[in-house]
């Protein structure tokens, strides 16, 4: 069996492009990772975090996919938003800039562990503090890193993406598709 160790609508549905079934376990976790830790292993390190939590539920003959997203600029990981003034700050950061969005993945089965990251850079349309507002408004930008979803409203804030769409929507699911083959081929 697959477990996917995320509540994420999103992840939940890409997923189903690459199996048939797999349940939904969300890992509830603390989302920390070590001071030391090079903030752009940060996805990585918390999906494995995600993946182990629920592996250690009584899932060690199941296969856990952990994974999460981070957008990154200027040296700094922007989480999701707590508040819509908080948003709006995030989305004025992002204005008219380039910023990275790395998806850390983590694949466990018994003792076996894959993990990996793919990094997209997206780069934001100059926006107005009437167009962030309107967006805002939608309350899309809550729960969501970086406070935008691409593949909703979000999509409008985009001038361009240099690397994986999916990978920007939280699942890089051509990659993941090729390790979990690897996966299972090295546990046949």
């Amino acid at each position: 069996m697959i477990i996917l160790a995320s509540a994420s609508p999103r992840r939940q549905q890409l997923l189903s492009l690459v199996c048939d079934s797999f349940e939904i376990e969300p890992a509830d976790i603390e989302e920390t990772v070590d001071s030391k830790t090079e903030l752009n292993k940060a996805p990585e390190l918390l999906a494995l975090k995600k993946a182990e939590y629920i592996q250690n539920k009584n899932h060690f003959d199941d296969i856990v996919i952990g994974c999460d997203t981070g957008v990154f600029l200027d040296g700094a990981m922007l989480g999701k938003p707590k508040s819509k003034e908080n948003a709006k700050e995030m989305l004025l950061s992002l204005s008219g800039r380039k910023h990275c969005v790395i998806t850390g993945c983590a694949l466990l089965f018994r003792n076996k562990k894959i993990t990996f990251s793919v990094s997209t850079e997206v780069e934001f349309f100059p926006l107005s503090e009437r167009e962030i507002d309107k967006y805002i408004a939608t309350e899309e930008p809550m729960d969501k890193a970086g406070g935008y979803g691409i593949q909703g409203k979000g999509a409008l804030l985009v001038k361009r993406i240099n690397g994986d769409y999916y990978n920007v929507v939280g699942l890089p699911i051509a990659l993941l598709n090729k390790k979990l083959k690897e996966l299972c081929e090295n546990n046949t």
